[in-house]
Order: C-alpha cells, then structure tokens, then sequence
C-alpha cells in the first residue's frame, strides 16, 4: 500500500469519479490511475469503487470506509510534513489564506501588515472567492485558513469559529429622497430600485429573510461580488446600495451617505475555518490570534480535538 494509491481514490473521489480529471489534477495518467486503484484493491481484497464497465460509477460500501480511512492517514502525512516543517526551518513557511472580497478589502488589511511585521519569513497568499469556494479550499488542504460570513459552517469537514457580528447599511447618494426617512423602513427600501450583494455573498440571505417576513418584494435590479463595485453603481445613481457597514467609509466614499439598517436585517457573523485534524503551526496560532483575539490557542485546540462548545460572541 502505498500513499499515492490513496491520494488517487481520494481525488476521484473528489473529482466526481472522473477518472480522467483526477490524472490531470495529480499531473499523471489515467491508465496509470487505473491501474494503482485495481492493484490497492486487489492488495485489501475489497472493490473500492462501482463499475459500469471501465467507468466508475459509485463507491462500494468497503469504498466508503477505506476512503474515510484513506483521507485521514493523507491529513496526517501532511501533518508530519507541517510539524516537521515547523521544528527543521523555524519561523518560516507559507500560509495560505481564502476570504471573500470583503474580509479581504476591509477586515484583513491592518491584520496582514502586522502579521508580516512579525514574521517576514512567512510568505503570505491570498485566495479571493466565494464561501463555497473557501470552504472547499480549505477541504481540500489548498488553504490554512478560511474566512467568510456564509457557508462555512455547512461543511462537516470544517471546524469554524466566530470571529465577529456586523449589520448592514444601506447607501446612497447626497441629496438622495431616501435620506429625509425616519425610520428608515423595508416598505420605503422596496420603492427604490436595489443594488446588493450575490445571494452566496455577505449576508444576503438576511436580507432576503426580512423583506419575506413583512411581504414585501424588493427591487433588486443589480447584483455583485463585492461593496466596491456596488458603491460605483450607487454613485452613478441606478439604485440604492445594501453593503455590510464594515465595507463603507465616509472619508473614503465621498459623494454617499450610509444609513444604519440593523434595525432592519439580522446581524451576521463572520466565521474562521479550519479543516479538521489539521496540524497548526506556531504562525497559525499568531494569524489567528491578530484576527479574533477572543480565539485562545487552548480553545482552537480543543475545537481541533473535537471538545468544547463554539464560543459564543
């Protein structure tokens, strides 16, 4: 048995079963895939995978737990590497980071300059997306760490910690009708052509839960990825924004009024992912500890183990 033959079942597993994606993910080929998994499986005396001819089309049921088993020795061969990795070069390494384009924009900026300042040797990436995309990045072990509002905490293979609780606001230029409101209220919001967030990104399902709970349809005629583009629209005058109040800055957005709306939308919560039995390094604690500093290495850990209650903010 050889480790190889279980990064192949894991990453056909992964890939859908696609044999052939599976080879050029791991930069080799599919014959040679092929054969490995026969000689794995002739070697435990156990199918794996189902059959359809030459094409994979499910996992048996002793496929099942030989990929549980196969996934948890690959973290730990992993984890070797990390912890000997640690000890043998020190304060030096690569973290890898996924956020959406707001924690990246707005949360992260001052956290990753004094991150750097403390270890220069660390060389710091940074992958944007989506919360689905960040989870199965971390999953995947393509990143250390992963920080979104949504998703995240669907996946059971992901530890996830809350980091903090913001609201909303909703924005719109100088001398817009919408700012003599008082109280603002979901009823006015809904005469106005809206401008937000892509319904996987930044609390928008709080959104969309409140103009629901009082029968109201919104006029969403607009839809991004991230404040900045929807602030653009907003200054050129095709709607109002609904951004997270993290995301606007008066000095910085001249030429727009933000209005507080938590009275309007649930609060939403940041959150930190982890894969689970995941080894941590000492500049991993340090990342953390700089983002959420309620987030004590002891408790990291024992969410790690699998103990504890979450912390509640």
């Amino acid at each position: 048995m050889k480790l190889q033959q279980l990064r192949y079942i894991v990453e056909i597993q992964r890939q859908g079963l696609n044999v052939s994606e599976a080879a050029e993910v791991l930069y080799t080929s599919q014959p040679g895939i092929s054969k490995q998994v026969k000689m794995l499986e002739d070697e435990l005396g156990v199918l794996i995978f189902e059959r359809a001819g030459k094409r994979f089309t499910g996992l048996t049921e002793p496929g099942r737990v030989v990929l549980e088993i196969a996934q948890r020795i690959l973290r730990e061969a992993e984890n070797l590497k990390r912890a000997s990795a640690e000890f043998s070069t020190g304060d030096a390494g690569r973290l890898v980071l996924a956020a959406t384009h707001t924690q990246a924009r707005y949360a992260l900026p001052v956290v990753i300059r004094d991150f750097i300042a403390r270890h220069p040797n660390v060389k710091l990436e940074m992958h944007q997306g989506s919360p689905t995309q960040i989870a199965e990045w971390v999953i995947a072990g393509e990143a250390d760490i992963g920080i979104a509002t949504e998703a995240l905490d669907q996946y059971p293979q992901l530890i996830t910690m809350p980091v903090r609780q913001w609201t909303h606001c909703v924005i719109a230029p100088v001398g817009h009708p919408l700012l003599k409101s008082d109280p603002l209220s979901l009823n006015e919001l809904a005469r106005w052509p809206l401008i937000t967030y892509d319904t996987a990104f930044t609390g928008r399902s709080q959104i969309n839960r409140a103009f629901q709970r009082v029968g109201v349809q919104p006029n969403i005629t607009l839809t991004a990825l991230d404040a900045d583009v929807i602030k653009t629209y907003v200054s050129l005058g095709m709607g109002l924004g609904i951004i997270s109040a993290l995301a606007f800055d008066a000095e910085r957005d001249l030429g727009l009024v933000a209005l507080s709306a938590a009275h309007l939308f649930e609060s939403s919560t940041t959150r930190l992912a982890l894969r689970r039995g995941t080894y941590l390094r000492a500049y991993d604690h340090d990342f953390i500890s700089l983002f959420a500093p309620h987030l004590s290495r002891r408790f990291i850990e024992m969410a790690m183990q699998g103990g504890g209650e979450e912390y509640q903010l």
